[in-house]
């Protein structure tokens, strides 16, 4: 894992976890928005790393090694966090784990549930072939899509996939659809997704209420799995602000 430090040192703590398959600089636009702000921790994850070869552990041993970090660097408290996809769902388990006090915790579409058993292998393969076409025909799919929110995430697949290849997107599929968080502890959660995604999400968004009655839950309309974040860091960043104004109130 790496852990790249930005903004002023002594402001809120905020730590940042990206998706499956995409590189801590898709934070880079958010980053910007909110160095003069927050002291922020951008993580890269086992097997998703910029040119260094890793491989996938699971989503607790990813949990374990921020809670270490945040033990050893910030006594054990951070003021906020946010995680995309897979980075919510790390950021799950180590709000399940309750080790360390985090203020305000968003998870952007995290998947949260299992998946039946017979659908975990077909499912892992496929999304390792879809990254690697991404990898491999970007200038094709440019062409098809013709978008800022797709250019974006072709050109983190473009920057990771040397690290672990396919077998850190199989392995990273398979450790999160056969674990289902069973419990959560934290102030103040919220949980994001697109209504583009609300088939797979709202399931999520469910479970995380059964568990937590009082997580805000907020369903961002034309927004597809990342693209708020994609094409809207000046959103994100406002909402992240507005969790500080909030509590001040």
């Amino acid at each position: 894992m790496d852990l790249k430090v930005f903004g002023k040192e002594g402001r809120p703590a905020l730590l940042l976890i990206p998706g499956l398959g995409v590189s801590y600089e898709i934070f880079l636009p958010l980053i910007d928005l909110l160095k003069d702000r927050f002291s922020i921790i951008a993580v890269g994850v086992d097997g998703f790393l910029i040119g260094k070869e890793s491989g996938f552990t699971s989503v607790d041993d990813q949990a374990g090694q921020i809670i270490r970090y945040v033990d050893e660097k910030l006594d054990g408290h951070l003021e906020a966090a946010y995680g995309l996809s897979l980075g919510g769902k790390i950021l799950s388990r180590i709000l399940e784990r309750n080790e360390v006090v985090i203020d305000h915790a968003i998870l952007d579409a995290a998947p949260l549930l299992s998946l039946p058993g017979w659908s975990v292998d077909p499912l892992r393969y496929y999304q390792s072939a879809n990254v690697w076409t991404c990898y491999h025909w970007t200038a094709f799919w440019r062409r098809v899509f013709r978008s800022h929110y797709f250019d974006v995430l072709l050109d983190e697949c473009r920057k990771v996939w040397p690290s672990g290849k396919g077998k850190a997107v199989r392995d990273g599929y398979k450790d999160v659809y056969t674990h289902t968080l069973e419990s959560i502890r934290g102030n103040d959660i919220h949980y994001w997704y697109g209504s583009k995604e609300a088939l797979v999400a709202r399931p999520q968004a469910r479970h995380l209420c059964s568990l937590h009655p009082e997580t805000q839950v907020e369903v961002f309309p034309g927004m597809n799995h990342g693209q708020l974040l994609v094409d809207h860091p000046e959103e994100v960043a406002k909402r992240i602000g507005a969790l500080f104004v909030s509590q001040a109130v």
